[in-house]
């Protein structure tokens, strides 16, 4: 492909009439970028962009959109072609304007992540010119470009540029490093809604059309671009002035009209947020208004400036909603908004540097979120998600969270969640070493110096050491960055005399290259707490006091550690008192431990018995995730199944009368947040085939009710627990493909963003095979989704009955899913959903089938650390496996 790519621009320099060294007229040596090799990834300074003027026809009804674009731009040199970015544009016209006189140009794409060409005759002067377009283009129908999806009987159109899909929407110059103002007009049809980034600046009527002008943006990149078009359902509303902002804010929540009527929450929520972070950044919310709209097919949420876009089930809930979507919104609303000023305000220069704008909205989400409903303890979850980041972090194969982008193909693997729960993890490991108000003061710093620019990591470091007072958080940072890998903290001595020694932890079998990093690292021991910056392979620590030794207090460090036997049986006897993030971080290691070949089976549940009486129900829920991942996997063998159901049972079975069980819809509302998830987590783990049959008999009348139409039947938190039972009880057979088939009818007969996937995944994940065959052969509902169709799929491979089903289809069907868009980081992501295999054989066939398939592409990292993880596992079962199940045997 390189050579190809290579051969067609030579052709278009030579077509242009200036092969590469030729003397253009005026005696200037053309060094246009023509004359070099295509680039790969960052375009070369050559043209630098100074003002977009975007005016789109946009028919959401219509399968493709048109366009006329002109871009004020500088050449630093004379130049006869010039590189841009476009991707399947069917261009009509290009031409540079230069002093009133058009300079007619050949557009060419040249390679499929959308590198583009403008070749002209001759070549174009150094200095201010403006590039004309005219253009048209199909409409994805997945999350990325300019997409739309129908809702019912209308059509709605979406824009989602993130990371370099902006170059499918318009010709342009696709990259973070050039920030411009943008003037966008809009022309649909009458009576749609039309939104971009900047307010609304007049609407006039032409040619059948109406013509929607907005105001100039204030600089952007290209990937925060925003374009809604569509029959919307809107509430207005506003943000009360605040010290930072004499004004109020303008505010509205967009969706499609059938949830016009679940709008409130979010205008309430979204107005806290912003005060919230107006005051965290003491500075007033960056832009003239905001938009906060849903999208039906969005898996998470974008940051455009000015109008973010999310999921329907993130931003439409009401205060009915479970604990678990009232978090989410929380989360996720308050990441978005903080990239408003961080990621928006001030941008990176370049996609390795993506990581900083994620990893710290991320952070921020959970700590804003927390500050926004301090009962619903979302700021436990950041723990959590670092955690649970390290299970990716810890194999051979991987990159660290700052990483060297040269290639278009490789931006969408910086999407992961080494960015978001490790990157987020480092960042509050970092600002509770500093402290909050330190830390706070170095972000403020770093916000002054770039506001309405682009930074590097090097700033944010920067500002970082200097609100510290301290360098050594220089090196500490960056080893965390800029490394790959989880250190590993072994404490080892007694009478609290202690040697901590550092190295990488790895799994069973697998052998990582010795790494070192300058650790924050925080121990306590009751309530003696000492932090030191460990920069050596081994250190003496000091610590007294009664109760066990906890060698990541608060469990913010992005640390594993490991304990002598007496000290780890001293600690998991105390897990029931531990505050939340550390009873995660005992979990965590706990289970590392045994993964790497030294914990055992009864340690691991011994620690959940403990933890299951632990009041924060983020730690509570970690207490049997290990032991469920060891049986899901097979490493405890069939044989033990019904010994290691007994002996779940017997751990949630006597919380049940405590908790009580009421599935109707607002039975527990006004709850304790972690009272109610407490509750979800024993009804998930007493319903089901084999268990409590009267729970199970009470979530099948619930939702045969609500099937009928009784609303108050069920309450959309059990949604996931009682269809599932639904299915299981619905007979064997044709009746119980006839009730899957059913669930699927009633999920595409509605746009409920909590039961439309609830029940498309209970169908999926029933582990029936002929269910699964129906759901990829058969069913062809044009109200089914692409997005759904690749949910159907994963759910499918995630079941251990259909996986091998679904393994097979996967592998037939591969080109044709690649071959679509597949909405935001799709193809990155997609060897995920081979991740619960757990054999070496299995490795190994993917590595054959898929390696050919995806290399090159931004699929091929996760694919390798698929590879690893299932090797890994089946490693992990082979030399642990008897032992596990004869130990799971024995449980009581």
């Amino acid at each position: 492909m390189r050579n190809i790519l290579k051969v067609g621009l030579a052709a278009i320099v030579l077509l242009a009439g200036v092969p590469a060294g030729a003397t253009p007229p005026g005696g200037d040596r053309d060094i246009s970028p023509s004359a070099h090799a295509l680039p790969q990834g960052e375009l070369p300074d050559a043209v630098v962009p100074a003002a977009y003027r975007l005016d789109l026809t946009i028919d959401p009804a219509a399968p493709r959109f048109s366009g006329r674009v002109e871009i004020d731009v500088s050449l630093r040199q004379p130049s006869a072609a010039l590189f841009l970015h476009g991707r399947h544009l069917a261009m009509h016209r290009a031409e540079a304007r230069i002093g009133g006189k058009a300079y007619a140009g050949r557009w060419s794409q040249t390679e499929p992540t959308g590198v583009a060409v403008l070749a002209f005759d001759q070549p174009l002067p150094a200095g201010p010119v403006t590039l004309v377009f005219d253009y048209d283009a199909p409409f994805g129908d997945s999350p990325s470009g300019l997409y739309r999806i129908k809702v019912g009987e209308d059509f709605y159109t979406w824009s989602q540029f993130q990371s370099i899909d902006a170059r499918a929407a318009f010709p342009s110059l696709d990259q973070p490093g050039f920030k411009t103002p943008f003037t966008v007009t809009l022309r649909t049809p009458p009576g749609l809604a039309a939104i971009s980034n900047a307010p609304a600046a007049k609407k006039t009527h032409e040619r059948g059309l109406d013509v929607h002008h907005f105001a100039p943006t204030l600089p952007l990149p290209t990937y925060l671009v925003a374009m809604v078009v569509g029959p919307f359902a809107v509430l207005e509303g506003e943000v009360p002035p605040t010290p930072q902002r004499a004004r109020p804010l303008p505010l509205r929540i967009i969706a499609t009209r059938q949830n016009a009527d679940k709008l409130a929450f979010a205008l309430e929520g979204s107005k806290q947020v912003v005060s919230h972070l107006e005051t965290y950044f003491n500075d007033a919310f960056p832009f003239p208004k905001l938009d906060q709209i849903a999208s039906p097919v969005m898996p998470g949420a974008m940051e455009n400036a000015g109008a973010d876009i999310y999921g329907d089930h993130i931003l439409l809930l009401d205060e009915s909603a479970s604990v678990s979507r009232k978090r989410l919104f929380g989360m996720v609303v308050a990441h978005e908004l903080a990239h408003q000023w961080f990621g928006d305000l001030v941008t990176p220069a370049w996609w390795d540097d993506i990581w900083l704008n994620e990893s710290f909205a991320n952070w921020m989400g959970y700590r804003i979120g927390d500050a926004w409903r301090p009962a619903l303890n979302i700021r436990a979850g950041a723990v959590e998600e670092g955690f649970q980041a390290m299970a990716t972090d810890a194999l051979v194969t991987g990159r660290p969270i700052r990483q060297d982008i040269a290639k278009n193909s490789q931006i969408d693997a910086a999407f992961d969640s080494i960015t978001y729960g490790k990157g987020g993890h480092v960042v509050g490991m970092v600002a509770g070493f500093m402290g909050d108000e330190a830390f706070r003061e170095g972000v403020r710093r770093y916000m002054r110096a770039h506001r309405f620019g682009n930074a590097t990591s090097a700033d944010f470091f920067s500002a970082m050491a200097d609100a510290a007072g301290n360098p050594a958080i220089l090196p500490a940072m960056q080893g965390f960055t800029d490394q790959q890998g989880v250190p590993l903290v072994t404490v080892s001595g007694k009478r609290g005399h202690y040697t901590v020694t550092q190295s990488r932890y790895a799994m069973l079998g697998a052998s990582p290259p010795d790494t070192r990093w300058t650790i924050p690292l925080c121990m306590r021991q009751a309530d003696n707490r000492q932090c030191r910056l460990m920069a050596g392979k081994s250190e003496m620590l000091q610590l007294s006091g009664k109760g066990p030794i906890i060698p990541n207090a608060g469990g913010t460090g992005y640390y594993r550690f490991e304990l002598p036997r007496r000290d780890w049986s001293r600690l998991i006897a105390a897990a029931d008192r531990l505050p939340g993030g550390e009873a995660l971080a005992v979990a965590d290691s706990l289970e590392a431990s045994y993964r790497a070949g030294r914990a055992s089976l009864s340690q691991l549940a011994a620690l959940a018995r403990k933890l299951l009486r632990n009041p924060d129900s983020y730690a509570s829920a970690s207490a049997t995730r290990a032991l469920r991942s060891l049986a899901g996997s097979g490493v405890i063998g069939e044989e033990a199944t019904p010994a290691f159901r007994r002996f779940m049972a017997g751990l949630y079975a006597p919380l049940l009368p405590e908790y009580g069980f009421d599935p109707r819809a607002g039975a527990y509302a006004g709850e304790d947040p972690d009272r109610s998830q407490k509750r979800m987590q024993i009804i998930g783990q007493v319903s089901g085939k084999d268990r409590n049959k009267q729970v199970t008999a009470r979530l099948v009348h619930a939702a045969r009710a609500w099937l009928a139409g009784d609303r108050q039947a069920l309450d959309p938190a059990w949604f996931d627990l009682a269809l599932e039972a639904h299915l299981d009880n619905a007979g064997d057979g044709k009746a119980s493909l006839a009730a899957a088939k059913a669930l699927v009818e009633a999920a595409l007969a509605s746009e409920d963003a909590q039961f439309r996937p609830a029940a498309l995944e209970a169908v999926a994940a029933s582990g029936r095979a002929d269910v699964a065959r129906w759901l990829l052969e058969d069913l062809k509902d044009p109200r089914l989704r692409e997005n759904e169709r690749r949910a159907l799929v994963a759910a499918i491979l995630q079941t251990s009955t259909t996986r091998d089903y679904g393994y097979g289809w996967l592998h037939d069907n591969i080109d044709r899913l690649l071959a679509g868009s597949g909405g935001i980081f799709f193809k990155s992501r997609m060897p995920e959903m081979l991740a619960d295999f757990c054999a070496v054989d299995r490795a190994d066939d993917i590595a054959r089938d898929f390696r050919p398939k995806l290399a090159g592409s931004g699929g091929e990292l996760s694919l390798e650390r698929t590879i690893e993880q299932v090797r890994t596992c089946g490693i992990l079962k082979e030399a642990r496996g008897l032992e596990a199940t004869r130990e799971a045997r024995k449980l009581r």
